[in-house]
């Protein structure tokens, strides 16, 4: 097996970078390093985990908020399931919208096998949402999950109302084939120190913004939920890396989705560069897109309230 110069395997030390990634996907502080406005419910500590059956497989869930009108759906990031989000995302979207986390088939707590790709874990989430009696739904994706979106306003339009894409691209994305060597590069880091490797800059307000996020997303302390197996680890990072294949005709298909479409990225996103962020925004009719300076890979966490306000007021135009 391949080797990298600690002596670890590249295979180990894929799992390991997709782990510690997973743990902490994202921030709470503003760029300034100041603590996100404080929520009137913190329904993110408090959502009980459910589950429900469709297709063979167990979904787990977890509702935040109470509020009505068209459910919003997240999808999580390479790495991720359901503890993965921060709460200052959550939390400030729960207050204006009923916010579903989930973990797709094969992630955390959700049984069956995590599928190679990004079309199969598609038809998965589209499995779930018509299981919960969801008729229309607006969508966000992170990373990964934004893929799945992508694949989803496609596939199935009439399901979605609008959207939010974040730290994605299109199939093709310039610079996601490079995901493997970001990965390897992380090889003897801390999980906190690969989470700010794959998420924000090296500036010291990114980075600071960075640190107080691995403390908050753990604060969570009764009924996590379960972190990814190696199996849903290999699969993901196979089905990213497909993605990441050229398609030259990838802006070409985007061209066809008619839903409201809002894109937010880091000038300065590694893993998924900005460049992709502006061709596919582009490329969908009806698509606006925001650029957060000095801001990496979780970008929309790092400027959570800036993010939240700019989501709420997308999603209830």
């Amino acid at each position: 097996m391949m080797k990298i110069n600690t002596g670890v395997s590249l295979k180990s030390v894929f799992f390991s970078a997709l782990l510690a990634f997973g743990l902490v996907s994202c921030n709470n502080d503003e760029a300034s390093g100041n603590e996100p406005t404080p929520v009137a419910v913190d329904y993110h500590q408090t959502a009980k985990t459910q589950f429900i059956e469709a297709g063979g497989v167990k979904y787990a869930y977890r509702m935040l908020g109470n509020q009505a009108g068209v459910p919003l759906v997240l999808l999580a990031s390479l790495g991720s399931s359901m503890d993965d989000w921060d709460p200052a995302i959550t939390n400030g979207l729960a207050q204006k919208h009923k916010v579903i986390l989930f973990d797709n088939r094969g992630v955390g707590s959700s049984t069956g096998q995590v599928p190679a790709t990004i079309a199969e874990m598609a038809t998965d989430a589209v499995v779930f949402m018509k299981a919960m009696g969801f008729t229309k739904v607006d969508l966000m994706g992170f990373s990964m999950g934004g893929f799945i979106t992508q694949q989803i306003l496609l596939t199935e339009p009439a399901l979605v109302h609008k959207a939010i894409l974040t730290g994605t691209g299109p199939k093709g994305s310039e610079g996601l084939a490079n995901l493997p060597n970001i990965i390897a590069s992380t090889a003897g880091l801390t999980p906190e120190e690969t989470f700010l490797t794959f998420g924000f800059t090296k500036s010291e307000a990114s980075l600071k913004a960075g640190n107080a996020s691995y403390q908050r997303i753990q604060q969570r302390k009764t009924d996590r939920d379960q972190p990814l197996s190696q199996q849903a680890g290999g699969a993901q990072l196979s089905a990213v890396l497909a993605w990441a294949k050229p398609s030259p005709n990838a802006l070409n298909e985007l061209k066809a989705i008619q839903q409201p479409v809002l894109f937010v990225q880091g000038k300065n996103d590694v893993p998924v560069p900005v460049i992709n962020a502006i061709n596919a925004s582009q490329s969908i009719p009806n698509a606006n897109l925001v650029v957060y300076p000095d801001a990496g890979h979780a970008a929309f966490c790092q400027y959570a309230d800036r993010f939240v306000q700019e989501a709420v007021d997308f999603l209830g135009e």
